[in-house]
């Protein structure tokens, strides 16, 4: 998968929902080469951010988007933990 149609599945993903993109497109552009890097490597798509515990079941927890709407970050800043999404 080439990063601009990993950027398109996100936008697609945030239409309906309380956040959006990051409007710095070099961050989104950066993750999204982290995601499909991670994808190539790992057989997932995990947020480059975040490190995986080589546990199956608790890594899928880090596959992007991840549930980052119940994570403290989120509450506090309004944005997911490496800031791909924020709130609109």
């Amino acid at each position: 998968m080439k990063k601009e149609k990993q950027i398109k599945r996100w936008e697609k993903f945030t239409e309906k929902n309380d956040f959006k993109l990051n409007d710095d497109k070099e961050i989104v552009e950066t993750l999204a080469e982290g995601v499909l890097k991670n994808r190539k490597k790992h057989g997932l798509g995990y947020c480059p951010c975040r490190l995986t515990t080589g546990n199956a079941e608790e890594d899928l927890k880090l596959v992007c988007p991840c549930n980052f709407k119940v994570q403290k970050t989120w509450k506090e800043k309004g944005e997911c933990w490496c800031s791909l999404f924020i709130r609109r």
